[in-house]
């Protein structure tokens, strides 16, 4: 089992529009395989930095899921949302 962090800046006044875009994400990765668990976090002082934390069974689910089309299309509508490139780091027991 694995856990993905993945961090997220959001610029100023796109919030509303990057948590629907994030739930719609996070709704597609729950239907793909190996996808365990995931969560979205905001930082409580600073709301524009946001984590989320998704549990997926092996690195090749998580993997298979970051190049898959329906990812990288939903990346496609979050990226111009960003004030930086996603942070996605792994950890594993």
């Amino acid at each position: 089992m694995i856990r993905v962090m993945i961090e997220r800046h959001i610029a100023d006044e796109l919030a509303m529009h990057y948590d629907k875009a994030a739930r719609e994400t996070l709704q597609l990765a729950m239907q793909a395989h190996g996808f365990i668990s995931g969560e979205a976090l905001r930082n409580a002082h600073d709301p524009n930095h946001r984590l989320v934390i998704a549990t997926y069974r092996t690195l090749q689910d998580w993997q298979r899921w970051a190049g898959s089309s329906e990812r990288l299309e939903m990346m496609s509508a979050i990226n111009p949302m960003l004030e930086t490139e996603e942070k996605v780091t792994i950890f594993e027991h």
